[in-house]
């Protein structure tokens, strides 16, 4: 497999500037067009405002790429036919020379091949809901346990089992955070109901974590839980009804594997009437900035 690292990428990690990594999955699989690649765009250039380089990962022709340029994000962004990958699928698209948008497993593992140690995204995968009958677990945590990455979410997609997904993190040896809160956040809420493992308090203190975890010889990555804000937060109530909601249905129509998570989002999006789009977008933006934060912090402590 050939990786290429856009030239600016490459340039900034050699001589230790900031740079975060984005996921090309919520372009490609996450966000009704054209608005994805108008998100993916501005995410960029709220990066960039912040003296951060971005680098949107994703593949291109079967070519895995770090720093994807303007054109490429229109090109994956508007392509008539784009695959979703993960680990798992990674090998097969760069066989079949096919383009896709990769998940948060996906981007961590190539951001990690570039030697990008921040990333961005919404909420990673995790423990479904069932999963003691049906063993479904994304490969985002798994990958978290041995990719030396810091990743900033909004908690785990509200949709999955999070107290489990919790417990797992713990088994796998990935250090979670809450960033300035004690509470997990649940994605498109500011709480899930599950408290945090431990807590920071600003940018520095993670860059100093990250630190004492290469001085440890770890390999884990490090989860910072960061909450969307609470003013932007769907209304806890109707989440709860629209999850519920969603969970029947999936079940009623007998949705299971890969194609589970994208039903429920796509369910929840209609039965709130946009608002949990809206929240995630709020969120993923929240992620970003503080992201940039701790990438600044962390070309300081790396130096």
């Amino acid at each position: 497999m050939t990786l290429r690292v856009a030239p600016e990428v490459r340039d900034a990690v050699v001589a230790g500037h900031p740079v975060v990594a984005l996921e090309s999955a919520i372009l490609t699989h996450g966000l009704p067009r054209p608005l994805n690649v108008e998100v993916a765009h501005s995410l960029e250039k709220e990066l960039r405002s912040r003296d951060v380089v971005p680098a949107t990962v994703g593949v291109v022709g079967g070519v895995p790429t770090v720093g994807l340029s303007p054109a490429e994000i229109e090109l994956l962004g508007g392509a008539a036919t784009v695959e979703k990958a993960s680990t798992r699928e990674l090998p097969l698209v760069v066989a079949r020379g096919s383009h896709a948008g990769t998940t948060v497993a996906a981007t961590a593992t190539l951001a990690q091949l570039a030697g990008v140690r921040i990333f961005a995204t919404g909420g990673i995968g995790g423990v479904h809901r069932g999963s003691p009958m049906t063993y479904d677990e994304s490969a985002d945590v798994p990958t978290l346990a041995r990719t030396r990455i810091t990743v900033v979410c909004a908690g785990v997609k509200s949709i999955l089992d999070v107290p489990a997904t919790l417990e797992r993190l713990e088994t796998e040896g990935v250090t979670v955070i809450g960033y300035r809160t004690g509470r997990f956040p649940g994605f498109y809420v500011t709480d899930s109901g599950s408290a945090a493992p431990s807590m920071v308090s600003g940018p520095q203190e993670v860059a100093v974590i990250m630190r004492a975890a290469d001085e440890l010889g770890l390999t884990n990555g490090v989860l910072v839980a960061n909450p969307v804000p609470e003013a932007d937060q769907l209304d806890p109530a109707l989440h709860d009804a629209a999850v519920t909601e969603a969970l029947l249905a999936a079940d009623h129509d007998q949705v299971h594997g890969q194609q589970l998570t994208p039903f429920l989002l796509d369910y929840l999006q209609r039965a709130t009437g946009g608002a949990s789009l809206a929240a995630n977008l709020a969120a993923v933006r929240h992620n970003v900035a503080v992201a940039a934060d701790i990438a600044r912090a962390w070309a300081e402590v790396s130096r």
